[in-house]
């Protein structure tokens, strides 16, 4: 079980809110913590693709090298830390509903390494913790209100 399970209905179609969801330039739109995003790997986001995040965790801003371990277009996408202290764990899904919309389910969770046995329970679950409500809401008003 994920340390967060969140889900969210916008009133996009599942391809539009895929298309955003996983370009990871539009990354730092709609995650606070977020503050930059560099693919490493030539070519379009795939399987195996690795990405450098840097996220503003506490006071500081922390480069994390993740690589994506599940990508199914249209449908489910994942993505693993895979150095620092602090490394995520991402599972999110795309779902179609029956009036249109969209629901994006996301399971978050971290390990914590040296460090980060430390900073993952002290810092990070709790500036997630309040992070995502204000995430969810920019995930929403960008995909319907500026058009995504």
């Amino acid at each position: 079980m994920s340390a967060f399970h969140e889900e969210i209905d916008i009133d996009r179609t599942p391809g539009d809110v895929w298309a955003y969801v996983t370009d990871p330039n539009r990354l730092p739109e709609w995650q606070q913590s977020a503050v930059s995003v560099e693919q490493l790997d030539d070519g379009p986001l795939a399987l195996g693709s690795r990405l450098r995040i840097t996220r503003h965790v506490g006071r500081r801003d922390m480069p994390m090298t993740m690589r994506i371990t599940e990508f199914e277009p249209p449908r489910t996408w994942g993505i693993r830390g895979i150095d620092g202290p602090v490394r995520g764990l991402v599972h999110g899904e795309v779902t179609p509903l029956a009036d249109g919309r969209t629901r994006v389910t996301m399971d978050l969770d971290f390990e914590g390494h040296g460090i980060g046995k430390v900073l993952v329970p002290l810092v990070v679950r709790p500036q997630v913790r309040k992070e995502l409500p204000h995430n969810e809401r920019l995930l929403k008003e960008h995909l319907e209100h500026t058009g995504g």
